[in-house]
Parts: structure tokens; sequence; C-alpha cells
């Protein structure tokens, strides 16, 4: 069987969720009928603090859709340099919204509030106006690193008196808040608009939702529509990512304490760099400086490891559902194994 850590995407329904999902009550979401999805939706805007939410299929429209409704094309969104948004969606920014990426170069993912005041643009007819700063929790790219809440509200402070719109990018804000103890709605306070995900770690097969003002979703759903995200019988969609809300966010501990001790497993071995304290959620970086990336991680597939390479020597393993303590104490063996061939 094998030990898939490619992604916390690839996680498959629980024979719970599996129930949820057949027993779903459904309706026709575009015409506001379906019970399920309302359900959904109402439970997000109160987890988060939020007056509205909305449900889409995916963690790229969240992102997409809130950068369409908070500025117009010609405007420019603040985003860190390896941020999801900018790195990872298809260049989406500049194709849907017609906007410009002005990028900073953040430690491990994450910029200060000073950082963010450096590069704000005088207002001037030459330059692009500045709508929106776009913020990561925890950020991907760098190892699922926690953005500090006390940082996150410097930066709303900036925005606030520079009269600009705060978005997170809250994909997995889940994992930030088991680790940290500190909840949802205190972390999303600060955020004009956030969005947040179903079928990472939480394990439901689709979905994500995006929350913020009632009359910010009403923009957005105009925009859900023309992106074609709208859809009719959601509920049986929405009813896994419910259960998955309900059932499994404290399980993200597990995946966290499975994340350290792999990478406690992969500081042991000759041939790995990996700084075990620098893990924080349920992404483990590690650098493999006299391997190849790619062929480690074909030598693995072969062992029964499945991980991916994210640079020529670096490679990323992410802890999930269907991963548990003893198959992930076989992995160091595994990957020792693989250098050694």
């Amino acid at each position: 069987m094998m030990i898939d850590l490619r992604s916390d995407t690839v996680t498959q329904p629980t024979p719970a969720m599996r129930e949820a999902i057949a027993h779903a009550q459904v309706g026709d979401d575009v015409l506001g009928d379906d019970p399920t999805v309302k359900a959904l939706e109402s439970y997000v805007a109160q987890l988060l603090g939020k007056e509205a939410a909305v449900f889409m299929p995916s963690g790229t429209m969240t992102n997409q859709i809130a950068l369409r409704a908070h500025t117009e094309p010609g405007d420019e969104v603040i985003l860190e340099s390896q941020a999801h948004i900018y790195y990872y969606e298809g260049g989406a920014p500049a194709a849907l919204s017609g906007v410009m990426c002005r990028l900073i170069p953040g430690n491990h993912g994450i910029f200060t509030a000073s950082d963010l005041t450096k590069v704000l643009r005088p207002t001037d007819e030459h330059f692009p106006r500045t709508k929106l700063v776009c913020l990561e929790n925890t950020h991907n790219r760098s190892g699922g690193r926690i953005y500090p809440l006390s940082e996150i509200q410097a930066i709303a402070q900036v925005c606030q008196e520079q009269e600009l719109k705060l978005h997170l990018d809250g994909a997995r804000l889940w994992n930030a808040c088991v680790a940290t103890g500190i909840s949802e709605a205190e972390y999303a306070q600060p955020f004009d608009t956030v969005s947040v995900c179903f079928s990472k770690g939480l394990g439901a097969p689709i979905g994500s939702a995006l929350a913020g003002s009632r009359e910010f979703i009403e923009r957005s759903r105009r925009f859900r529509k023309m992106f074609g995200g709208a859809m009719r019988q959601a509920g049986i969609l929405a009813a896994g990512a419910l259960y998955a809300l309900k059932h499994h966010r404290e399980r993200l501990q597990d995946d966290h304490i499975h994340a350290k001790i792999l990478a406690e497993g992969l500081a042991q071995l000759e041939g790995i760099e990996i700084a075990p304290e620098e893990v924080q959620t349920n992404i483990v970086v590690f650098h493999t400086p006299t391997i190849s990336a790619q062929v480690l991680v074909d030598r693995l597939k072969e062992k029964g490891v499945a991980v991916l390479a994210i640079g020529p020597n670096s490679i990323r393993a992410v802890t999930n559902l269907m991963v548990n303590q003893e198959q992930i104490q076989q992995v160091p063996g595994s990957i020792e194994s693989a250098i050694n061939m």
C-alpha cells in the first residue's frame, strides 16, 4: 500500500463522510434552494466571524474571485513572492482580473508591516492603484509556516491607514488554528475577506468557501456565476465539507505530530538536510544535496512512498488523514535505502 505524502489533497472521504454525502438534502443552489449548501455557508461564516460566505469548487476560485471583487483591471495587488495566489494559480490575477502583482520577498513566507509600508506607491497617475494586500496562512511553499497573529494585526493597521483591503488565503487556516490554539474567528478578524479550503487536511473530496461582508459576498456570487463556479445540487459536495468541518479539525493535530516525527527521523539521515524545529504544521520540506530530488522521488515511488520534488534538491512531504503513525515511521528508512541504491 502506497504511503502517499504528496499532499494533504490526496485524502479520501471516510465511511462516515460518505454516509453524510449519501444522505445530503439537496436543491438548486443557483436558485438558492440547496439546504446543505446554506448550512455550510452559515457555519463557515459563523466560524470565521464574518457576515456571510459562499461555497465554491476550489481554493483557486475563492482566491481569484476575491481578487476580482476587490479590484478593477489595472489595479495592483501586493503578495509575498512565493504566495500560492501568484505561484500556483495559473496566472489568473492577470487573466481574470487584469491586475498587477507586486511581490514582497518574505522570511519563510512572512513579510512585515514595515516591509509592506516600503513598497506602497504614492498617488500618481503614472502608477497602478494599489487596492489589495493578500496573506497566506499557513504558507504552502514555506513548509506550512504559520503567520503570527501580531504581524497580521500590524499589517491590517497599515491597510486601514492606507485604505487598502486585506485578503487571507486560508487554505490551511485550520492547521494554524490547531497548532496555535487561536480560534478561526480571531485569526480572520483583521481581514476583509477569507478563503478556506475543505479538501486538504480536513479530507473532504472537494470545495472551498469565501467569507466576508454580506455585500461583498453578494458581489462575489456574481463573479462565481461568471467564472463558471455556480453549481446546481451542490449539497452533495457541501455535505462532505460540512462533515469535515465538524469532525476533522481537531484531528489535524495528529498530522502535525506525524510531521514532527518524520522531520526528526529525516534529521538522522546522512545526505538529508532539514531543521525539524522549523516544522510547524503538516508540511515537511527537506533537501537532498547529494542526489537529485526527482531521482530520489522516483526511487521512493518504487519503494511505496510518494512525495513531491519542489526544486532541484528539495522535496516536500505532507502528512495527512490517509497516513498513520506506523507508516510515517517507515519513511526515513525508505529514504535512506533509496539514497544508497
